[in-house]
């Protein structure tokens, strides 16, 4: 039997609840497969700050067990309670940003899907998207403009600047660069890069590296998109795409905004990716794409569909479980598909049944 061992960060808000789901998931689904995993549970963001006297949302306790697992299953963190403190320190920046530092994790794996059954869900018209969507962004995740120096505020002839750098370098494009074509490989083999390379010298240059990287898959058809562009198409026909690539910034944005015309952040996992270790095992970070709601946070209220098929990701592409993880996704469609909804994707129509949290949990599980 194989044995693996993650570390858990539930967080703040909903994360905690949406954890408790994950956990009976992953339960059912190592019973089932015949493999083991071992768990701890640490604390990070505004849950390790009350911890710690608002020093750390980070705790070295915390990054030594990230450190000696196979993979982290990661809630959310933040809230209006802890942004009183200093920026630096607080949860997102103080947790989130040190995290995928310290680990590498330079590609970040989002999707955006609609389910078809769900496109009433979705803000966008029902005839643009019939039979929903499936869209996939990779974003680069530990270079542009968050990690580029300088970064500083100062007075220049009397007037307070703000500074912030955005920097690229060659080979950390080509390295996203590669993740993107490889995952379109198993897709529908189409990837649109976005940039803005009509006005900055970066995307100049990230649009040169990816069409040289393009050349070593030519079954790949790479298409370019200014982000401002790319963002208007999004809504006017998501199914026109297949995967994207851009850089931290954009991909920031648009991953945001392909969440959004999805129909619920309550639906969408993510995983945060470094590069593959001699023995070709990949650590990662996965994580929800929404935040922590802390303003549904204990009614038994939130969407855990998320928090468990991040769960299916980590057991993919961490652990190399792929069998589990395509169990837990038909699962979760087959849910979706019996009408059984969560608040925020319940729309009354006939044969959907609004349920809690924990009963969309025991609805997969039992789908298991």
């Amino acid at each position: 039997m194989s044995l693996h061992r993650i570390a858990v960060l539930p967080g703040d808000g909903i994360g905690p609840e949406v954890m408790e789901e994950a956990h009976k998931v992953l339960a059912a689904v190592s019973e089932k497969f015949e493999f083991e995993v071992s768990q701890e549970t640490f604390l990070i963001g505004g849950a390790a700050l009350d911890a710690t006297d608002n020093i750390t949302a980070l705790p070295e306790a915390t990054l030594k067990g990230c450190e000696e697992a196979d993979a982290i299953l990661f809630g959310s963190v933040g809230g209006p309670k802890w942004e009183h403190l200093p920026p630096d320190i607080q949860p997102e920046r103080g947790a989130l940003l040190p995290m995928r530092k310290h680990f590498g994790l330079f590609a970040n794996l989002r999707p955006g899907v609609c389910h078809p059954n769900l496109i009433d869900a979705s803000p966008v018209k029902n005839e643009l998207i019939a039979n929903g969507f499936n869209v996939l962004c990779v974003r680069e995740l530990t270079g542009g403009i968050y990690f580029g120096e300088p970064k500083e505020r100062k007075v220049i002839e009397g007037e307070e600047v703000a500074i912030d750098t955005m920097v690229y370098r060659r080979s950390e494009i080509k390295r996203i660069a590669h993740v993107a074509f490889k995952a379109a490989q198993g897709r529908d083999k189409r990837l649109c890069s976005v940039d803005k390379a009509n006005v900055l010298q970066n995307s100049v240059l990230w649009r040169e590296v990816v069409i040289e990287v393009a050349k070593e898959y030519p079954e790949v058809t790479l298409s370019h998109l200014y982000v401002d562009n790319a963002a208007m198409q999004l809504i006017r026909h998501a199914p026109d795409f297949d995967v994207i690539v851009t850089g931290n910034l954009f991909g920031d944005i648009l991953s945001d905004e392909m969440a959004m015309i999805s129909g619920s952040l309550g639906l969408l996992p993510s995983a945060s990716l470094g590069e593959p270790d001699p023995e070709g095992h990949t650590f990662g970070l996965y994580e929800p794409s929404g935040g922590s709601a802390p303003d549904i946070a204990g009614q038994g209220i939130a969407n855990p569909i998320a928090q468990i098929l991040s769960l299916a990701m980590l057991l993919r592409y961490s652990l190399e479980e792929d069998e589990a993880a395509s169990a837990i996704e038909s699962a979760v469609e087959q849910a979706i598909g019996d009408g059984i909804r969560t608040g925020d994707i319940f729309s009354a129509k006939e044969g959907e049944r609004k349920v809690n949290t924990s009963e969309m949990g025991a609805a997969i599980v039992e789908r298991l």
